[in-house]
């Protein structure tokens, strides 16, 4: 009797799923009724679980959904839409893709389509603001030279003085191409949760030690208050260890920054739940006007530009914390009392390895 090879024998649902689970993208198979029959591990991470047994209708909240589901289970023909989850914190773009394996069950391949959107809006943001922000800057050094040229600066004080002024806007020309590149390399994987393991109490002492010598020069002390019920642990999430510490550099930066001179800097963490942890830092200063605390993380935004400038502020540094911190799926805030202190608060989710 003939028999089929192995190798040209139908494959069953659970064979696909165990070949989809090679796949970066999510893949869903239901019966034509939309019963979810097996799911890959990235539709499974998609929807936050075990979804098997579920109707794909309650998965999917889309008004134009229901209709293109039961089209492609009874017509057998490839069918396509955009989809949104509406559940995300972070905004996820993607293709979704039905058809019906012949008279088998109905195939949903989720393409995942952020990082692509987010690179074309990052690319037309970084030229809208290179060519913004770098115009002032160049257009003093050009000013400069020029005049040094034109051999207009014979007091050897005066050219001194040009020149140390050509210098400063050329390193900040320098930081905030250097920020610009930060800022976009966020924004372009916001979307994707980095798994490495951090030890959150290791970023706060590098932190700490790394600007210790900029604070002591302004006769500051950056101190570590660690109220953990048990601190014999050190807390842990996932994450990128170096963005993680970009964060608190530049919160501690402005910290040092912004505070009055030998005030201390106050770095507390405590646990909000078992499985989330708040980080603040606080420091002693002018403090911050209501009406500017929704609007710090905007890109550019500046309080107070001519002071911000004469510390070397780019208007960027708020911005990254705040993508970088909603990759890694936490949460940011910021209150503050005028000529009091200014606490920038950090929460995170934490793992139990």
């Amino acid at each position: 009797m003939a028999h089929q090879s192995p190798l040209t024998s139908p494959l069953d649902s659970t064979a696909i799923i165990q070949l989809a689970d090679m796949l970066d993208e999510g893949l869903l198979l239901t019966d034509s009724a939309g019963v979810v029959l097996s799911a890959n591990q990235a539709a499974r991470r998609l929807f936050h679980g075990e979804i098997i047994g579920a109707p794909i209708f309650d998965l999917i909240d889309d008004s134009g959904f229901d209709d293109l589901f039961r089209k492609a289970a009874l017509e057998q023909v490839e069918l396509e839409m955009p989809y949104h989850p509406k559940d995300e914190t972070i905004h996820r773009e993607f293709k979704l893709r039905l058809k019906r394996l012949g008279d088998g069950p109905v195939a949903l391949l989720f393409l995942d389509m952020t990082r692509q959107k987010n690179l074309e809006i990052v690319r037309r943001d970084f030229v809208a603001n290179v060519s913004h922000e770098l115009r002032s800057p160049l257009t003093s050094l050009a000013g400069f030279v020029e005049t040094l040229l034109g051999g207009e600066v014979p007091d050897e004080a005066m050219r001194t003085r040009f020149l140390t002024i050509m210098d400063e806007e050329a390193k900040r020309m320098s930081r905030l191409i250097d920020d610009l590149l930060s800022l976009s390399r966020v924004e372009v994987d916001e979307h994707i949760l980095p798994d490495d393991q951090v030890k959150l109490l290791d970023v706060m002492l590098m932190v700490r030690d790394s600007l210790t010598g900029r604070a002591s020069q302004r006769g500051m002390a950056i101190n570590i208050s660690d109220q953990r019920a048990d601190q014999t642990r050190n807390p842990v999430m996932l994450g990128s260890f170096d963005e993680m510490t970009e964060v608190f550099v530049n919160m501690v930066e402005n910290a040092i920054k912004y505070g009055y001179e030998n005030t201390d800097i106050e770095i507390s963490m405590f646990e909000v739940s078992s499985n989330r942890m708040q980080i603040d830092v606080t420091n002693h200063g002018e403090g911050i006007e209501q009406r500017h605390l929704p609007r710090l993380t905007e890109r550019f935004y500046r309080v107070d530009k001519a002071r911000s400038r004469q510390i070397g502020g780019t208007g960027l540094g708020l911005a990254i914390v705040k993508h970088i911190v909603n990759r890694h799926r936490g949460s940011l805030s910021v209150t503050s009392k005028l000529n009091d202190t200014t606490t920038f608060s950090v929460i995170v989710p934490l793992i139990h390895p």
